[in-house]
């Protein structure tokens, strides 16, 4: 029999295992871990060992209950990633980077229904018809994104992110080496001026972590109304409301756009309105809901470094018809701060840049660049006086 954890069941069980997955197949149903059980007993009618029953119900919990084979990994609390690039390749991130592991499918097919399985639990549909899905699966706590061959070449991929609720403070991100002490002070400054700021950064450098713990150092009295694709954002704060978007159904109706939802947030009296990820055409409902009085809001989005966000900004917007001269005015008076963060070769996250937006003409043209005024590696730049003077605007003393 293999070791627990690999997902390949011993040679004997085998036609057990073919048994009970066309009986569950059959009967539908909720797959618990009960209704297992009592399928196993059932095919083995006395007549199969109890070796082979037990390796049965082993494998056959892991294929229809939770994760299967990688629920030991999901639940590491140090875990933010699982691949499966196929039934022999299965890789982790642990914060340190992305290491193979010794967890086993016994084939692709054994991928395929889990991924299947993970894809209905999140209201997906996965089939040969439509061979990827994106979505989020609120039992796991992940967010599920699976590719099926043959538009996955080397066999079923799977990608989850684990979604944890928000466990660090500015104070603990300090101390683990996301921020110094300048950037704490800096950051807890834009909030208290109520600055509006955008957190920009490749995947995985910490965007999300480094929001909720802004959100969760934000007055107690006001109402955070939180707008996401997908649940990310749980902010330690005692006055949050989270929208959540929804995809189509399989006849493409019922779906809620992130857009939808922002203009629903304006009506829900929100003193801070945040956008877990700016992605489409949302920012425009975005950058105008800033423009009339709802000051402090904040959003993410992916851009390799913060001079990039607004070219980042500019081609979103073009998808919800707004034109680039319109998407730098609407940009330059609506936004503030840009906080970049960067993921390092070793896994830490940190806080590698904080600008300002400014207006820029040129060629009778209207564009918003970033300029940096705190940089990890060099601290505080000669354009420090930018943002000293929004704060001083808003009666918030400087953090230098």
């Amino acid at each position: 029999m293999s070791a627990p954890g690999t997902g390949a069941a011993a040679p004997g069980a085998t036609p057990l295992v073919d048994r009970v997955r066309s009986r569950l197949a059959a009967t539908g149903g909720e797959l618990t871990q009960a209704a297992v059980a009592a399928a196993v007993r059932a095919e083995s009618g006395g007549v199969a060992s109890d070796l082979d029953v037990l390796s049965a119900l082993r494998v056959l919990r892991q294929e229809f209950v939770g994760a299967g084979p990688l629920d030991q990994l999901l639940r590491d609390p140090r875990t933010t990633d699982v691949l499966v690039c196929g039934p022999t390749s299965v890789w982790v991130d642990r914060g340190a980077g992305l290491e193979r592991t010794p967890v086993r499918f016994p084939d692709d097919a054994a991928v395929r229904r889990l991924a299947q399985r993970l894809a209905i639990a999140a209201g997906r549909r996965l089939d040969d018809a439509s061979p990827y899905v994106d979505g989020w699966v609120a039992d796991a706590g992940v967010r599920l994104h699976a590719v099926l061959p043959p538009v996955a070449a080397d066999g079923t991929c799977l990608s989850l992110r684990v979604l944890r609720p928000a466990a660090h403070d500015l104070t603990a991100l300090r101390a683990s080496g996301t921020l110094d002490a300048t950037g704490e002070a800096l950051l807890r400054a834009v909030l208290a001026a109520r600055l509006a700021f955008v957190v920009s950064g490749g995947t995985g450098s910490g965007k999300t972590t480094i929001l909720a713990a802004l959100l969760a150092a934000v007055d107690p009295r006001e109402r955070v109304v939180c707008v996401e694709d997908a649940e990310e954002l749980r902010p330690r704060h005692p006055h949050v409301v989270r929208l959540v978007a929804r995809p189509a159904n399989i006849e493409g109706a019922g779906g809620v756009t992130l857009r939808d939802l922002v203009r629903q947030a304006l009506r829900m009296r929100p003193d801070r309105l945040v956008v877990g990820e700016v992605r489409g055409a949302e920012v425009c409902d975005l950058l105008a809901a800033l423009n009339t009085g709802h000051d402090g809001g904040a959003g993410t989005v992916h851009a390799n470094s913060a001079g990039e966000v607004p070219a980042r900004m500019e081609a979103l917007a073009a998808a919800g018809g707004l034109g680039r001269d319109a998407l730098h005015s609407q940009l330059a008076a609506a936004v503030q701060v840009v906080l970049h963060m960067r993921r390092m070769p070793s896994g830490q996250r940190v806080l590698d840049t904080v600008g300002v937006l400014g207006r820029d003409h040129q060629a009778g043209h209207h564009t918003t660049t970033v300029r940096p005024v705190w940089t990890r590696s060099h601290s505080w730049t000669s354009d420090r006086a930018a943002l000293g003077a929004l704060l001083q605007e808003r009666e918030v003393a400087l953090p230098w």
